[in-house]
């Protein structure tokens, strides 16, 4: 059964004091209100990546991520995070490939996909984002661009391999532009998606592999969102800034 996941991106938000109160809220209210059943992923920046660790503690269902990692595993990169330094951290998950890091830092294809295999051989879990701009939507080819990009970045992978990966789709062109993209339209590019792994890897393998919702989920449309066959949950942006909604998107379920 693949997991249901709930991942909050606080990007470059929350200040020590803030993402302390933040973390200690959703470890007690998912305490609380009886969330087994779903797993939830804080990926703070870089600096609260330890006390967030700490203030999980023993919770079986909440872990760590990161935000990014680096595609060298060690040298003299001067500001860069390597995936070897993040494991020693204890951290679970990282976020690889989000279309901020896709558009303002000109990551490529190529590039991803060598974070993807240090990752993996650092034996975290990469949550790997693809999507597609509202030009590309607009011309109707959203479809085979967003699958490219997991062509391109993911299909060199073993069965095993691309069986820890997390995928993350994000309707890059309902993100603040004032579209909205249905839980119709998230269905059909989920499910086209686990498709293209299957032509790759088998029905098995893709039915096993997680994909996320990254367009704006909040609790008002969750629920919506996550009754869809093939949405296995969030990649949440502002709502997993405030414990109480973060938490009620995960109830959702």
């Amino acid at each position: 059964m693949r997991k249901k996941i709930i991942a909050g991106n606080w990007k470059m938000n929350m200040t020590y004091e803030e993402g302390q109160k933040l973390t200690s809220e959703i470890v007690q209210m998912a305490k609380d209100e009886n969330l087994d059943g779903v797993t939830l992923v804080l990926n703070p920046p870089f600096p609260h990546l330890y006390v967030v660790k700490k203030l999980i503690g023993e919770a079986s269902n909440i872990f760590v991520g990161a935000q990014n990692c680096s595609d060298k595993e060690s040298g003299a990169y001067t500001g860069e995070v390597s995936a070897p330094i993040l494991a020693s951290f204890g951290v679970d998950y990282v976020i690889i490939g989000h279309s901020e890091r896709r558009e303002y830092f000109k990551e490529s294809n190529e590039l991803l996909a060598t974070k993807v295999k240090q990752a993996l051989a650092a034996g975290l879990k990469p949550i790997f984002c693809c999507g597609e701009s509202l030009d590309i939507r607009e011309a109707g080819t959203h479809e085979p661009n967003v699958k490219y990009q997991l062509t391109d970045s993911l299909f060199d992978l073993s069965a095993e391999e691309i069986s820890q990966v997390v995928i993350a789709y994000e309707p890059i062109w309902a993100i603040g532009t004032g579209k909205t993209a249905t839980a119709e339209q998230a269905q059909e590019m989920h499910s086209a998606l686990r498709r293209h792994i299957a032509s790759k890897y088998g029905k098995e393998v893709a039915d096993s592999i997680s994909i996320l919702y990254g367009g704006s989920m909040k609790p008002s449309n969750a629920a919506e969102l996550l009754s869809k066959p093939d949405v296995d949950g969030g990649l949440i942006g502002g709502a997993s800034l405030k414990s109480r909604d973060f938490i009620d998107i995960a109830k959702s379920y």
